[in-house]
């Protein structure tokens, strides 16, 4: 099996596009989707309309905390992530806004625990950016029987964390592209980076594709229309330091 996994869309429908094309030419036989479908991005109805009928055909799709936060939006606009939530929430239908409220937080491909922040308490969207943070979500995870791959998202970043003879934990900054062999002899955790809202200044989606049969895990850089994106964020009235953000992947 070659698991495409790909998080933090964030309604970015042009990311989405150029990720599946270019998933779909690597072979991808599964397809799973890390949360955060929706937020920052000016397309959320065409993106949770995507994940709907990929998810029909078999795709596992799992909440983010911009999901629940378009689902149910915070009654307190604190920030400005929180207007945004509010307009996302608005443009959706009702049964879009449903399909994202009851999404799960986790899900398992045979030995693979996937989610979209930590393992450790899911649903308090824990960042995974640092090796203490790994080893409490890799503990939660390793609870569970069999599992042996930590996948998320969240933290728009590509990194791979793992287990050596001891119980700390090694970090490492995949090469886009290189396939990083993962034996299951060892437990290991990654974060797949964004799909959406790349944040390392470079305006290149991103995503992961895991081949189960082989232990082979492969960290990718898509480029895509991003001054699109960026052009439908101002033409839909959203602050206009989400379009240069975009545009200048940070």
């Amino acid at each position: 099996m070659r698991i495409a996994l790909l998080s933090d869309i964030h309604a970015n429908r042009q990311a989405l596009g150029a990720c599946l094309a270019h998933a779909r030419k690597e072979g991808a036989t599964q397809f799973a989707f890390l949360g955060d479908l929706v937020g920052y991005g000016a397309e959320p109805g065409y993106v949770v309309d995507a994940l709907m009928e990929l998810q029909s055909q078999g795709a596992i799709v799992l909440k983010g905390n911009h999901d629940e936060s378009a689902a149910h939006p915070p009654v307190k606009l604190e920030r400005a992530e929180h207007r945004t939530s509010v307009w996302t929430h608005d443009q959706l239908r009702p049964d879009q806004r449903l399909f994202l409220a009851q999404l799960p937080l986790q899900a398992t491909i045979g030995n693979c625990l996937l989610v979209h922040a930590s393992a450790h308490k899911p649903q308090q969207w824990r960042y995974v950016d640092d090796e203490r943070s790994a080893r409490e979500s890799l503990d939660a995870a390793l609870t569970q029987e069999g599992i042996r791959y930590v996948f998320g998202g969240h933290v728009h970043h590509q990194t791979l964390y793992y287990q050596g003879a001891g119980r700390q934990l090694m970090s490492f900054a995949p090469t886009a592209g290189v396939p990083i062999p993962t034996p299951s002899h060892r437990a290991w955790i990654a974060t797949i980076g964004s799909v959406g809202q790349p944040r390392d200044g470079r305006p290149l989606s991103m995503y992961a594709m895991f081949d189960t049969a082989r232990s082979l895990l492969t960290f990718h850089r898509v480029a895509y229309d991003f001054s699109g994106a960026a052009m439908a964020i101002r033409q839909a009235g959203l602050p206009e330091d989400l379009a240069v953000r975009i545009e200048e992947g940070r």
